[in-house]
């Protein structure tokens, strides 16, 4: 099966087929502080949402959506002022959703849903019926080694500098 990536710049949009992206999120695509839209859905990305994104200040639009991600949302995202459009839907994401301020107040279910162990508002699951996130673990051992990682990273930033 083909799978679409697109990374959109202000008036450019690339799409990059059959990428299907494994590994964590490396911490480095935070320090893009020029683009304007990440979208990373549609893979088989795991690990925590790097808090390296808050240095995204230029974001419009962050898709994570239909990943393997784990863990809480990061509350430094809060700091992303220009956030028109965000999704982590479909993760295995925990916790509470983040505050319901500035641009986050206008995010609907839809951002976060498929997150079986997410609670807050927009959703209709209270945070008191959920299990203690602290019995979840936020990341996965994979049997592929550090190399892997490595690679992914590599091949993450190769891909945004050539469609840059």
């Amino acid at each position: 099966m083909e799978e679409w990536i697109d990374f959109t710049t202000k008036s450019v949009s690339h799409s990059y087929g059959g990428n299907k992206l494994t590994g964590h999120i490396p911490d480095e695509l935070g320090n893009l502080s020029e683009i304007h839209s990440l979208n990373l859905s549609r893979n088989n990305l795991i690990g925590v949402i790097p808090s390296s994104f808050s240095k995204l200040k230029q974001i419009e639009s962050l898709d994570l959506s239909y990943n393997n991600l784990s863990g809480r949302i990061p509350t430094q995202l809060l700091e992303l002022n220009s956030l028109e459009v965000f999704s982590v839907a479909h993760n295995n994401l925990s916790g509470s959703t983040p505050e319901r301020k500035a641009q986050f107040g206008t995010f609907e279910e839809s951002s976060y849903e498929g997150n079986p162990l997410l609670c807050g508002p927009p959703l209709n699951t209270s945070c008191s019926k959920i299990e203690s996130p602290s019995t979840i673990p936020t990341t996965s051992g994979d049997d592929e080694g550090e190399g892997s990682s490595f690679m992914d990273a590599y091949v993450f930033c190769v891909s945004f500098l050539v469609s840059y």
